[in-house]
Parts: structure tokens; sequence; C-alpha cells
């Protein structure tokens, strides 16, 4: 989540809206197109993927079969990333561990690999 919050700061989404992300469903920043697809990320990155035939609609009503197609897999790259990660231990490098402590810690997670 560290590398992925720095990059979108990055990008150019503000940190008003990176900040109300969790609150995507209610909050003004967002569009109904982005809502959907982070609802579809929620849903496909769970386990088991979540992702039912009424929420593939929705998505369809905002994006292209193509653009579904790369939105899947990003979450897929990410998992993967993410669990490799994980499992492996890898370190944080300084700016990735700089944006985590900032805007996800504070959320109360955990920033790089805490495990006994």
């Amino acid at each position: 989540m560290a590398h992925s919050a720095g990059a979108s700061l990055r990008l150019g989404i503000p940190e008003d809206k990176f900040n109300a992300v969790w609150e995507y469903r209610s909050s003004p920043l967002f569009t109904e197109a982005e809502r959907v697809a982070i609802e579809f990320t929620v849903a496909a990155s769970a386990q088991p993927n979540d992702v039912t035939d009424e929420l593939f609609a929705r998505m369809r009503q905002h994006w292209t079969d193509g653009q579904i197609v790369e939105i899947t897999g990003v979450i897929a790259l990410f998992g993967f990333l993410n669990r490799w990660n994980d499992t492996m231990a890898t370190p944080l490098e300084k700016e990735p561990a700089e944006v985590g402590e900032k805007h996800l810690a504070r959320r109360g997670w955990s920033v790089g690999r805490h495990k006994a």
C-alpha cells in the first residue's frame, strides 16, 4: 500500500481525495465511475473473490471491456506483489516508508512487515 500511496500522490491525486478513499461511497470527491471501480477492486481483492455479475454489469456502465481488463490486471499484479513482499519480508525503500508512515500508519495499518 505504501508504494501505491506514493504513486497516487505523485501522479496528482489530491491529498484530500487520497485521505477520503475509504469514504468513497459517500464522499463527493469521487465520481460514480470511481466508486464502482473501487468497489470492484475491493471485491476482486477479497478471498474468496467477491465480484458478482451485478457488480461487473455496473463496471460496464462506466468502463470499456479493455479498461476493465486493465483494472483487473493491476489488481492481480498488486495482489501478487503484496503476497510476495509480505512472504519475503521485503524492506520498504525510504520514500514508500515515509509515505506509509504519514498516510497509512495513522489509520492503524502496519507499514512494512511486522510479524513475529
